[in-house]
């Protein structure tokens, strides 16, 4: 039996094809998983040229690609920053799925003319990015723990940070403060769910090799980002994927609390 076999997952933020979020829902899926994708963009337009070019639908190719190795799988469309909208995800996995036992809060503000010092910064953008990464992860933690609770069988919530929110570098202060936030929330959520037998940790990747980042790929700059990495190439979401599948599973149910740094050795914690 596959470890996550009867075992129900959220991912969020799962609509791009060269994503994170599609790449965890996928790992959960193909470790037995049933799987619900959520994304707020149905706007082809603003999806990558390649994803154009390919036809790529979205949610909705996701959740085929999910079903294709087994599992059951359903696309939901809301946006975490409003609580109906998640308590209306919350509802419609339980009717079409009969419960939640794993949450990845992997949505995010997609990457935006935020870097610049904050002296700079356009204070209704910090707003946006504070809404979707901090905020979003809040409420779907909220209302999907509300559900793992009266379940009584324990579950997993996985929150997608970044190595940012520990280097904090400059003109990095929304997206750094946000992810910080993040850190903060599930640690008070491991102390408050541990009882319930409900685990909380975060992920926190480095540099990428997704969608996100392709204003990065011209060669000279694509180098002198490598270069910074002691492992000396960009992560792949697979990499990602793999821990956060290893997380919610029946291997990890001590692990609780805990920020797990992905990132090739970039950022690291002071030694003691």
């Amino acid at each position: 039996m596959k470890e996550l076999t009867h075992k129900v997952a959220v991912v969020t933020g799962a609509t791009r094809k060269r994503g994170l979020g599609r790449a965890i829902a996928l790992a959960l899926a193909g470790a037995g998983a049933d799987v619900v994708v959520t994304g707020s963009d149905r706007q082809p337009q603003n999806l990558t040229l390649d994803e154009q070019e390919e036809g790529w639908r979205g949610l909705e190719d996701v959740a085929r690609e999910i079903a294709r190795r087994g599992v059951r799988a359903h696309a939901v469309y809301m946006d975490v920053r409003k609580p109906a909208d998640v308590q209306r995800m919350v509802s419609e996995t339980v009717e079409k799925m009969g419960r939640i036992d794993i949450l990845v809060n992997n949505a995010a503000y997609p990457r935006a003319a935020d870097r610049v010092p904050l002296l700079e910064l356009d204070d209704e953008l910090w707003k946006a990015i504070v809404d979707v990464n901090l905020t979003g992860a809040m409420l779907c933690s909220k209302y999907v723990a509300r559900q793992m609770v009266s379940q009584g069988d324990g579950g997993s919530i996985i929150s997608i940070s970044s190595g940012a929110a520990l280097k904090a570098p400059a003109n990095f202060a929304a997206y750094a403060a946000s992810k910080a936030g993040v850190h903060a929330l599930s640690s008070s959520l491991a102390d408050e769910l541990g009882p319930h037998d409900i685990t909380a940790n975060v992920v926190a990747p480095g540099f990428l090799d997704t969608a996100r980042i392709d204003g990065l790929r011209d060669p000279a700059k694509w180098q002198k980002r490598l270069s910074t990495i002691p492992i000396k190439r960009a992560g792949t979401v697979e990499d990602v994927a793999e821990l956060v599948r290893y997380l919610c599973g029946p291997h990890a149910r001590w692990i609780s609390g805990d920020v797990f740094l992905i990132n090739g050795g970039e950022v690291r914690r002071a030694a003691d």
